[in-house]
């Protein structure tokens, strides 16, 4: 449905003419993120300065239209899916560095600027949307999740008021406000500019792989790390079908007559990177590692992540389509885990692929589909909750890093009370007492079901409820 003339008319008297698009061949270009769900906007505004959000917020508040801030558009949870219409608030324009601050070691950002502290999809995506997510990746681990980066933010509520929550304090003194937004998944507000740490490249940095028999002894490998006290930088595990997709694409070394593969990194001063590789190093191969190895080069480490970051692209060679979540266990669970994942997927006669943050527990299973066989996304789409089912029966959570959104939805009261969602519901009248901000996402909502599967191609491809 089109927006009135006269709600288009004030949009483009507020960012300029060319900056609100409404023609529909346009606007199929925003109907959907990484995700499996897709629908039109209204119209998309493409916003250049805070003061263009504010605007677009005053005029959608005014009408009781819904906004839904877009970044880049990489999530994976349907978090930038206007289910709802109204208008795709896009902030990718607003791209600058406002300020560096040497001493004190941070930066002032606007959230469409790129940015790569080591999202798997830093090729793409933008800072907005990993603190809208409040998104990780591989090196997460040790150096946390992008909350533990984010220092303060400027930010737009529904009303379209504009306020700055936080300072430079990282102990953060009295009410986390930035805490409450970060992850907030443009539910509560819209963020126009960033402050962030700044941290100094590792004088010394050390990349390991090592292969497994199984999955299972790869996973009680990274528990003796973990148990002996050592942090890496980053602990990631791939197995053997994600293993076979990656060398045949990337010839990035990765052995294929693996069970799984882990690949461990440290960083630090070089006398620190040496110490723990080696006790790293003696911890794998205690635990049945063998083929271990360590990138002598910056170009053959860089070829070892870019084989772990374009892992799920790769996945192409085996089906075209996928699935994919990102549970969350605790790391002892993960043998159990793991192994319901692969039952569940025998279960179905659908080939699984896993590839995720093993030193934190962050699983990504892969279920491997083809979109044209229609017969198969019932099981598909079936095989995916019951991954989730088992994850949290294992006491895990729904989403580490890929947000609830609109997939994860109607699984909420799986870990969280009527009273839990009360105090979130409450939380967010506080922000958006009409409810005009990505209405329709993490709550769940009793006149729409869960996700009816369409599948993830690298092209549009049309999805329904049911």
């Amino acid at each position: 449905m089109a927006l009135p003339k006269q709600v288009a008319d004030e949009l483009r008297r507020v960012v300029g003419r060319e900056s609100v698009i409404d023609s529909a061949n346009d606007l199929r270009i925003f109907e959907r993120d990484g995700s499996i769900e897709g629908a039109m906007p209204d119209a998309v505004v493409l916003a250049s300065t805070t003061e263009d959000v504010a605007g677009v917020m005053k005029v959608a508040a005014n009408h009781r239209i819904p906004v839904v801030p877009r970044g880049a558009g990489t999530g994976l949870s349907g978090g930038a899916v206007t289910i709802r219409g109204g208008i795709a608030l896009q902030v990718t324009r607003m791209r600058r560095i406002l300020e560096i601050d040497p001493v004190a070691q941070t930066a002032l950002v606007e959230p469409g600027l790129f940015y790569a502290p080591d999202p798997s999809s830093q090729k793409a995506c933008t800072i907005g949307g990993n603190a809208a997510e409040n998104s990780g990746g591989p090196h997460c681990l040790y150096y946390g999740v992008t909350t533990n980066h984010v220092l303060g933010m400027e930010v737009v509520l529904a009303d379209g008021s504009v306020h700055w929550v936080n300072g430079d304090t990282p102990d953060r003194i009295g009410l986390d406000l930035c805490g409450i937004l970060v992850g907030s998944e443009g539910t509560l507000c819209a963020i126009t500019k960033i402050k962030v740490k700044l941290l100094r490249v590792p004088p010394s940095i050390a990349t390991l792989l090592a292969a497994f028999p199984s999955i299972e002894t790869a996973s009680q490998a990274v528990s003796a790390v973990i148990g002996h006290g050592i942090v890496p930088a980053a602990l990631e595990m791939m197995d053997s079908v994600t293993v076979g997709a990656v060398e045949a694409h990337y010839h990035a070394g990765y052995p294929t007559d693996a069970g799984a593969v882990l690949l461990v990194e440290v960083d630090g001063i070089a006398e620190s990177t040496r110490e723990l590789t080696a006790a790293i190093s003696k911890i794998l191969g205690e635990n049945r590692g063998y083929g271990l190895r360590e990138a002598q080069t910056p170009a053959e480490r860089e070829l070892l992540w870019a084989g772990r970051k374009g892992a799920i692209g790769a996945l192409g060679r085996i089906k075209p389509n996928y699935y994919l979540h990102d549970g969350v266990v605790p790391r002892s669970r993960l043998p159990q885990v793991l192994s319901a994942v692969g039952e569940i997927g025998e279960h179905y006669k659908l080939p699984v692929a896993n590839v995720f943050h093993a030193g934190d527990g962050n699983l990504h299973p892969n279920i491997l589909f083809d979109l044209r066989d229609r017969e198969v996304l019932h099981q598909v789409e079936s095989a995916g909750e019951e991954m989730l089912r088992a994850v949290v029966e294992l006491g895990g959570a729904l989403s580490g890093e890929h947000g609830i959104g609109l997939e994860k939805a109607a699984y909420m009261p799986w870990i969280y009370s009527d009273d839990d969602l009360d105090a979130m519901h409450r939380v967010k009248d506080v922000f958006d007492a009409g409810g005009t901000l990505n209405p329709g996402k993490i709550f769940p909502d009793p006149s729409r079901k869960a996700v009816h599967l369409a599948g993830r191609t690298g092209r549009a491809i049309e999805a329904k409820w049911w």
